[in-house]
């Protein structure tokens, strides 16, 4: 695929997937009402996805790694937009759930390609901006989620806010399916698609799964306990133990083994869980505290996705200037501040500085730490590391709202906020292990086309070291 498709396939696949979560959000009740479903019913709906996609994440990416990237993305899409239009015609609250769940099998697959193909078709110094181009876009759909949602819901029923997904995943699952992968050239190189070394590791996937999906479900259902904690902690033994004997592990070394990708992993789920947290907060406190309606609570937090989206273009100049070591550093505190404004907030302007301040500290870290992750990654595990970028993201919040509401369950008030503030500066000493600003700032395409060995910053071997080159960040 060309580069300018590829931008276009990732940043829709990532809107996509954004987009439907938060427009089905505003749609539960209508859907509620309509199926004459149960509350618990409805949560299941989103539930069933959450579980899904976390159990899937990791091994798709793999699959990207062996079978390509393209072609899962495009398999993904179509996936996605199938069930979509299966759940159009639900005749009951158990076919949606049950269609969600496969809408989460595709949307794992589709996850990681989206990033993976950046990483493989990218050289060092463009990487950061679309990266940054695909931020931008997730924070756009969030923004726009609730009220499409919403209108949709209203004037259409429901059912027409799955119908969002249609024309766009048939349009670029067809076309990552037909076009025919290309790569960048390296004169003198040969080149070749990656495929990841060794069998596939499903005996390792299945366990991960199953800890994973266990995971998330023991988030979602806090403050109660249910099987599926101890479940987690088992399957999760039983992963450990058999990734140290497994032949070709489900997590590469050289993904897990680098501190710098274990470090922005670690920054995603925090920052990610401070930031829902926070909001799941709020909302509570501007509705039932300040006796705000939904409408004004939404209109006083639109900085939030304002800053996110103008933070993404900043963050790939930060990055180039800075380092991701200074830049993520200094976007933690100010998401910290930003909470810790809010929960001090006693009117609408400094609530609006608040979730201002929180939409840019956490876009600019998202950008930063995601680019870490996909640059630093082997190409030939990009998919792998794809996978637990979406993974972190996806853990995080619902480790987030699972504290915010243990904590408000104690009628706490606005302290769960400020736990939140502190819980994501905790994690800046861990910024330490992020690569720092490179040396060679303003000569990417020379180093480029060195034939340097891998090491830690990224670089690579074989017939890709010279297309995708290294940036030091």
């Amino acid at each position: 695929m060309k580069r300018t498709l590829t931008l276009a396939s990732s940043v829709a696949g990532a809107a996509i997937v954004a987009l439907d979560g938060t427009a089905l959000t505003v749609a539960q009740p209508t859907l509620r009402h309509d199926l004459h479903a149960s509350v618990a019913q409805v949560q299941w709906t989103g539930t069933g996805y959450l579980v899904a996609v976390a159990a899937l994440l990791v091994f798709a990416g793999r699959l990207g790694d062996r079978y390509g990237h393209r072609r899962v993305f495009g398999i993904g899409m179509l996936g996605f937009g199938a069930a979509s239009a299966g759940i159009v015609a639900a005749p009951d609250v158990r076919w949606v759930i049950g269609l969600r769940v496969v809408q989460g099998v595709f949307g794992a697959l589709l996850q990681p390609a989206t990033l993976g193909m950046l990483r493989t078709v990218y050289s060092p110094d463009r990487l950061r901006t679309p990266i940054a181009v695909r931020t931008a876009a997730i924070g756009v759909a969030a923004a726009a989620g609730p009220v499409v949602g919403g209108a949709l819901a209203t004037e259409f029923g429901w059912r027409s806010v799955f119908l969002l997904n249609l024309g766009p995943t048939l349009l670029f699952g067809t076309l990552a399916l037909a076009w025919r992968e290309e790569r960048l050239p390296a004169a003198g190189v040969k080149q070749s698609r990656p495929s990841a070394a060794g069998p596939l590791d499903i005996p390792g996937a299945l366990l991960l799964g199953t800890s994973l999906a266990c995971l998330v479900h023991t988030l979602v259902t806090l403050p109660h306990l249910t099987w599926s904690a101890p479940a987690a902690l088992l399957a999760g033994a039983a992963f450990v133990r058999h990734e140290r004997r497994a032949p070709a592990p489900s997590l590469p070394v050289d993904v897990i083994g680098s501190p710098a990708v274990g470090a922005a992993l670690l920054l995603l789920v925090t920052v990610s869980a401070a930031l829902n947290g926070g909001l799941f907060a709020c909302v509570y406190v501007l509705q039932d505290g300040l006796g705000l309606t939904p409408l004004h609570s939404a209109l006083l937090a639109l900085p939030l996705p304002v800053l996110l989206i103008g933070a993404a273009p900043v963050s790939a100049v930060l990055l180039r200037r800075a380092g991701a070591r200074v830049t993520v550093t200094g976007a933690t505190v100010l998401l910290a501040a930003g909470l810790l404004v809010l929960a001090a907030a006693p009117g609408p302007v400094l609530f609006c500085a608040g979730f201002a301040l929180a939409g840019a500290g956490f876009g600019t870290v998202m950008v930063a730490a995601t680019h870490v992750v996909v640059r630093q990654a082997p190409v030939a595990s990009a998919g792998v590391a794809g996978g637990l970028q979406q993974t972190a993201m996806n853990v995080g919040p619902a480790l987030g709202v699972a504290a915010a509401t243990v904590l408000m369950g104690t009628g706490a008030g606005r302290s769960p906020l400020v736990l939140l503030a502190v819980a994501a500066l905790a994690a800046l000493p861990v910024c330490r292990a992020l690569p720092g600003r490179s040396p060679h700032v303003g000569a990417a395409p020379q180093a480029a086309k060195s034939d340097t060995p891998h090491t830690g910053h990224g670089r690579e071997t074989g017939p890709y070291a010279r297309s995708l080159g290294n940036d030091g960040h």
